[in-house]
């Protein structure tokens, strides 16, 4: 869960704060240049239902709301509403109390408890998949559709394939995406130390051959520093960057330790592009030029590496989170120096613009469902609905609108926000701390009305304006994502059979991935993988593997592919 944690707030905080967004078409063409309408951006049909008239729309702030709200996680903790400066607009403007209720740490308990006495909230933010169909089974879940057709947010910004992956097994959609998107986010990628690049005459840094060459450079120069960084490689991070430079279009999933073969779901042990990258890593680990305690160190210990300059090159799945504070105080002692993010390493011969380090979907990983325990689940929807739209997007994650604000209004487009890029460049502290609210307040968030929204006013600052994270996502790192949407809802019940096996397929996964990175021969590094795939076979690897491949070609069937 905690994985899960970091990939939702590395996306929501990396897109909707100082750098502003957790897993297909495989395009992977830069973002598209924002526009004045930035919420019809990202290649795919909206939906274009007549709008309900508004006045059969409910009016939020004709009358107190009061609105209760569970996220089913250990960790999540909501803010207390009206604490900050978003939440307390929201409530003296539109008369909307959001009142949390705590899991004490143990969400699946807490759970349960209010299922069986019939205590379920207003809204119950959790995972796509078992719980949303626990509950609707249960028959404690609003149908949605209806107010997805009346409404006008969800119903503009969703499109079919969206909506058709949401739905349940019953026709009807129940749930709302955490965020959503129609264009490539994320912060996954190759990025480097800039004095010792330039130190070592900044050679040409492309290809695995040209990364190898560096690394032994850095060792022979430079004793004292690490020469590949992976990050929390016991997550795959690094390892999994790894595999992405000697395979194109790179859009198997690690987490489901298989890869596409056609228009099936095949063995990753068995992949030539996976097995070249073990191969590859375990030559970096027992030369040393890689992380030697890769799967044992912590994120702290790798953010002190940074901040003293300790490491060379990294690669995991959000290097911004662990660079963007570095980048800056090394700056402070020389303006050139600091860390640049570099465009993904390929094997030579593979093309470039097809390497895909990092991934994202277009549903995010959370979902807002509504409770039939709501007394007026049409006003809830509403709430969700606006705080989906223009507006509510921007209080959340700008906060409030005004003259002396980070915005005020809307051009007459009714889209387009008016920044005020000198609050923005002059004091944006009270922005991060806006900002840092908004990873747990904003539960269904518009990735792609924030993304280009955010990019038209960056694009009008001096490029030496324009902050670390924001500069390098809009550079290098959204056009290398590759979109794994058509993956979505792989992960089978825990109590059915697939679930069963696929717990043991992990555990052997997480024991070949591990050992591989130690084997002190590439003939050694095969072995182990060979014997993890007749290892998994024998627990039921094929028909694991056989589920995966009928969801993913439900998957591709509801996104029209």
């Amino acid at each position: 869960m905690k994985t899960k944690r970091k990939m939702l707030l590395g996306t929501l905080s990396t897109l909707l704060l100082s750098t502003v967004v957790a897993c297909c078409s495989g395009n992977n063409s830069s973002a598209p240049a924002a526009t004045a309408e930035p919420a019809k951006e990202g290649g795919t049909a909206v939906n274009t239902a007549t709008e309900a008239p508004a006045a059969d729309l409910y009016e939020l702030g004709k009358e107190p709301l009061e609105v209760s709200f569970y996220g089913n996680y250990g960790w999540y903790q909501m803010p207390k509403w009206g604490k900050d400066a978003a939440s307390k607009w929201i409530l003296d403007n539109l008369k909307i109390n959001v009142t949390g209720i705590s899991s004490g740490g143990n969400n699946a308990q807490k759970l349960q408890t209010m299922i069986v006495g019939n205590e379920l909230p207003d809204i119950v933010w959790t995972e796509k998949g078992a719980d949303v169909e626990r509950l609707r089974q249960a028959d404690m879940l609003v149908p949605l559709d209806e107010y997805i057709d009346k409404y006008p947010n969800f119903k503009k910004y969703l499109t079919a394939g969206h909506l058709e992956l949401l739905r349940s097994p019953d026709g009807k959609i129940y749930q709302l995406p955490n965020y959503y998107t129609t264009q490539p986010n994320g912060n996954a990628g190759y990025a480097i130390n800039k004095k010792i690049y330039k130190e070592l005459g900044s050679p040409k840094l492309e290809t695995t051959d040209d990364l190898y060459a560096y690394l032994n450079a850095v060792k022979a120069k430079f004793p004292d520093v690490i020469p590949f960084e992976t990050g929390l490689a016991k997550d795959g991070n690094g390892i999994d960057q790894l595999f992405s430079s000697f395979k194109e279009n790179n859009l198997s999933y690690t987490r489901i330790y298989a890869v596409p073969d056609g228009d099936k779901m095949a063995s990753i042990y068995k992949d030539e592009g996976f097995r070249e990258s073990v191969v590859f890593g375990a030559k970096l680990m027992r030369e040393k030029l890689m992380t030697q305690d890769a799967n044992t160190q912590t994120e702290d210990q790798i953010r002190e590496k940074a901040m003293n300059g300790k490491f060379a090159v990294i690669a995991t799945f959000d290097p911004m989170k662990l660079l963007a504070t570095a980048d800056e105080e090394m700056k402070k002692k020389n303006p050139e120096d600091g860390y640049m993010f570099i465009k993904p390493i390929y094997k030579p011969g593979l093309d470039q613009s097809k390497i895909t380090p990092g991934t994202y979907n277009q549903l995010g990983w959370n979902v807002a469902t509504i409770t039939k325990n709501a007394k007026n689940p049409e006003a809830v929807f509403a709430m969700l609905d606006w705080m989906t739209g223009p507006e509510g997007s921007m209080v959340l994650n700008w906060g409030p609108p005004g003259p002396d604000a980070y915005w005020d209004g809307f051009e007459a487009d009714g889209l387009t926000p008016k920044f005020n890029k000198d609050k923005y460049l002059n004091e944006p502290e009270a922005l991060s701390e806006i900002s840092g609210k908004a990873g747990d307040l904003v539960w269904v968030g518009n990735t792609v009305f924030l993304d280009n929204t955010k990019k038209m006013m960056l694009q009008t600052l001096p490029a030496d304006k324009i902050d670390f994270s924001n500069r390098w996502q809009m550079e290098v790192t959204w056009a290398s994502q590759g979109d794994i949407t058509e993956f979505l809802n792989w992960d089978p019940a825990p109590d059915s059979e697939e679930g069963i096996i696929r717990q043991s397929v992990r555990d052997i996964w997480l024991t070949a991935r591990a050992k591989s990175m130690y084997a002190k021969t590439d003939a050694e590094a095969l072995a182990i993988l060979d014997k993890a795939h007749d290892d998994s076979m024998k627990v039921g690897y094929e028909k694991f593997l056989d589920y995966v491949t009928k969801v993913w070609t439900e998957n591709k069937k509801a996104l029209g592919k």
